[in-house]
């Protein structure tokens, strides 16, 4: 079901993904080792309190026991998502929401890649490579590194995730030569040897001193069938993709990429966006659609992988305390969404991915208050509601909430 584009009372829509930010085991979590997985919950418990006021606001606290975020009526709409698809990667997470359930996960490689793999990719760049095992990226450059600086040997390694990752060294290999290899590698690991995502991870540094660098680059296997983003372009919808949602969607469907380095970047592209002219309309119901699509990704990447309790909390703080001017941008025909993929649980030993609920939270002028959404079955809900709101002839799977939530279904 759709909105007539002409009768669409919302014009804009932001969804932003809060990567890793979980509320909860799945049930069937323990097939996953993830039983206990509690992302949101676990964290607040093990600080003793986390207080996140704005997003308490929009109904966070109604959505797991998270000590100093109580329960309250929520500003716009509250609930939780499930994940269909098998699996808990970023990819899987990003695809459901945007339409795709896959039927079987992608594969990994926890004993490190096959020996045919390697021995082809490094006979297409070359030189032997380091490492070839699953590893944290910070962990296998601190043991590697000097090396790979020593003899220009890539490292590679993998995670409990679909992933070829290659570190290499800026000053030892440039940063284009490194990109080369990742499309090199790419091109290998196909059929039998899938994996969805090569991602690039350059460091710099002295050894017992290295830093990844922000010019890490994802090339993702493009989407199996047409996403959300495909269907808003077609549908005439300007499609914004801030962070890692060009990399994760292989570009497509997408009009403008504006890649961010951290959090805090994210956070001001997303007001900047939101302040643009580009982006203004002048009432309900006038002016160009527009969706605004980010990830944040330091949740996962710098604190729940690496079980960094404290760096984890603050995040989630820097994040809460953006919201009131984030609310102060958003204009009558605006729909935030504020949303995750997964889980990474920083209290448990395991310091990968997690298979949890997902929370979810609605707010703006278009959107009728204190709409408590129970537990939907699939992330892909989200994808069809954020389609029937713009306007969207959509044809990807999930099940819409839109009339649900929205105050009025045309202008008047």
């Amino acid at each position: 079901m759709e909105l007539e584009t002409d009768s669409c009372i919302v014009r804009r829509v932001i969804l932003i993904v809060l990567d890793s930010v979980g509320i909860g085991a799945m049930p069937d979590a323990a097939s996953y080792g993830d039983e206990g997985s509690d992302t949101l919950g676990n964290l607040a418990r093990a600080l003793g309190t986390l207080p996140l006021p704005n997003l308490a606001s929009l109904g966070l606290g109604n959505l797991d026991d998270i000590p100093g975020t109580p329960p309250q009526k929520p500003l716009g709409a509250c609930g939780k998502m499930g994940l269909l698809s098998p699996g808990k990667d970023t990819m899987t997470g990003h695809w459901e929401m945007a339409g795709i359930i896959l039927e079987k996960p992608f594969r990994t490689y926890p004993d490190g890649f096959p020996p045919h793999v390697i021995q082809a990719f490094e006979s297409r760049i070359g030189r032997p490579v380091l490492g070839n095992k699953p590893a944290s990226g910070t962990e296998i450059i601190k043991e590697l590194g000097e090396k790979h600086i020593r003899t220009g040997f890539p490292i590679v390694y993998t995670s409990a995730d679909s992933v070829f990752q290659i570190a290499c060294h800026e000053e030892v290999v440039p940063i284009e030569t490194l990109y080369r290899w990742c499309e090199i590698a790419r091109s290998i690991l196909v059929g039998d040897d899938l994996v969805a995502r090569v991602i690039a991870r350059p460091f710099i540094g002295e050894p017992g001193n290295f830093t990844r660098t922000g010019n890490r680059k994802d090339f993702s296997l493009p989407p199996v069938r047409p996403t959300l983003l495909d269907y808003a372009k077609k549908s005439g919808v300007h499609v914004t993709a801030v962070g890692k949602i060009e990399d994760i969607f292989s570009g497509r469907g997408i009009d403008e990429a504006i890649h961010t380095v951290n959090n805090s970047q994210g956070i001001e592209v997303i007001k900047s966006l939101l302040m643009s002219p580009a982006a203004k309309v002048s009432g309900a119901g006038e002016g160009p659609r527009h969706l605004v699509f980010a990830n944040l990704v330091d949740f996962d990447m710098l604190y729940g992988h690496r079980n960094d309790v404290q760096g984890y909390a603050r995040a989630l703080l820097e994040f809460d305390s953006s919201l009131p001017a984030i609310f102060s941008l958003l204009r009558p025909d605006d729909v935030l969404v504020v949303t995750a993929d997964h889980g990474c649980d920083p209290v448990t030993p395991s310091t990968d991915h997690s298979r949890e609920y997902v929370p979810l939270m609605i707010y703006g002028e278009p959107i009728k208050e204190g709409i408590m959404l129970g537990t939907r079955e699939s992330l892909s809900d989200l994808g069809a509601t954020v389609a029937e709101l713009l306007g969207i002839e959509y044809r990807g799977a999930g099940k819409s909430f839109a009339r649900q939530i929205l105050k009025r279904t045309q202008p008047g």
